[in-house]
């Protein structure tokens, strides 16, 4: 049985607070922040006790979401929770962040009374909660259909499945009374993070590709909803079905609601979709890259002759014309003394007067690491070629398709 709820930030700011029993007071947030940030390292513990009292959290957008108990329950039933109390509060705010639950603080409040009863979980299914929750949601940011840049169709079977940018599916399940608009559609991201090290001469040594399919729901009523995947899709290596033009994964997970009676066959995906965000599938390709790697860097580390290290840095990015990429950064670790200078849009590293400056010191610069993220790319060439609805939505009813990949771990060896 949970004792108290409560919601930090990354400075330890208190932003919801909800106790259920009276078991102890409000300095137990004092008390967890003092000892998640007395610890060493990234990675503290999830639970942790402090004289009878267990502190059981999960780290998500930068806030610590915390359930205290007295009792000695499951640490896994409450870790789920708490994800789930996360995931909730995103669906009803449009977005997790310290922001967001500052400005719909009462809606989380409301969400809280519904979902436990004196310490007892009730229930935590979007389905049932719309039922009651009667707080309007407060977006910081407005979703308008009409601020929608490089939007365009998608697919020749169906003309409703568009791609639209990133922020399109960043606002709440529940509407404003007063809208009209944007109440019956649905989202799918195809998601993917792409995990390389790069050798010293170009050579690709590893590629690993962690994938989803998520979909987040606005219909106010669907049966079922079919998603064609690529008809072409081959799982395993056994399981190749066509020529160069196969798409291959080395493995699937589905959601539990996932019906498969058409995935064999047809490459086809029905499930239910509940008002929120759900991932209806994982997929997983390991030592393979079915494309050129979106960036190729060369680098030249040297000694010169009056003891410094210099260091020349030549990114290739390797994407098609009309593709973009965002957010790029490089990070280079350097020997400790290091100093830099910056002119206009160039960085020159010089080590000057570092004591016991050798050959050895080579040795300590890099790997280097890269971050991006490259929109409408999917880098095993998994596709949505349709979205079906059962039945029919009256009015209209916007499909939105969107394609992502992220560099969770993209390492380039100098």
């Amino acid at each position: 049985m949970i004792s108290q709820i409560f919601i930090l930030s990354s400075k330890g700011d208190h932003l919801i607070y909800k106790d259920f029993r009276g078991e102890e007071s409000k300095d137990s947030i004092n008390v967890f922040y003092e000892m998640v940030t007395a610890l060493s390292g990234d990675q503290p513990p999830i639970v942790m006790s402090h004289k009878g009292l267990h502190f059981i959290h999960a780290r998500q957008d930068g806030l610590y979401w915390v359930a205290s108990t007295k009792t000695n329950p499951s640490p896994f039933t409450i870790i789920e929770f708490l994800n789930r109390l996360a995931a909730l509060t995103k669906d009803y705010c449009g977005s997790l962040s310290e922001k967001s639950v500052r400005m719909n603080f009462a809606l989380i409040y409301e969400l809280l009374d519904e979902m436990v009863d004196f310490g007892y979980i009730q229930t935590t299914s979007t389905d049932i909660l719309k039922n009651f929750i009667q707080t309007e949601a407060v977006s910081s940011k407005p979703f308008s259909l009409f601020d929608l840049s490089n939007v365009g169709l998608f697919g020749a079977e169906t003309q409703q499945s568009k791609v639209a940018p990133s922020v399109a599916a960043s606002r709440p399940i529940m509407s404003s009374r007063g809208e009209q608009g944007g109440k019956n559609e649905i989202f799918v991201d195809v998601i993917a993070r792409l995990s390389v090290v790069i050798g010293s001469k170009g050579v690709l040594m590893k590629a690993d590709i962690q994938g989803e399919i998520r979909i987040k729901c606005f219909l106010p009523t669907c049966s079922e909803m079919r998603i064609g995947l690529n008809e072409e899709l081959s799982i395993g290596k056994s399981q190749l079905k066509g020529y160069s033009s196969a798409v291959r994964v080395d493995e699937c997970r589905f959601h539990q609601a996932v019906k498969l009676d058409e995935f064999d066959t047809f490459r086809i995906l029905k499930v239910c979709p509940s008002q929120g965000e759900q991932t209806v599938m994982q997929y997983q390709l390991c030592d393979e890259l079915p494309c050129a790697p979106p960036f190729q860097l060369f680098p030249s580390v040297e000694k010169d002759y009056v003891n410094r290290v210099l260091i020349f840095l030549k990114l290739r990015c390797d994407l098609p014309p009309k593709s973009t990429a965002l957010n790029v950064s490089i990070t280079v670790p350097v020997p400790k003394g290091a100093q830099y200078s910056v002119q206009g849009d160039i960085i020159i590293w010089s080590f000057v007067d570092v004591p016991g400056l050798s050959s050895a010191s080579l040795l300590e610069v890099g790997p280097v690491s890269m971050s991006f993220e490259l929109p409408k790319q999917t880098c095993t060439g998994l596709q949505i070629r349709f979205l079906r609805l059962s039945p029919t939505q009256t009015g209209l009813s916007q499909r939105w398709v969107r394609y992502v990949t992220h560099s969770d771990s993209y390492t380039i060896r100098i």
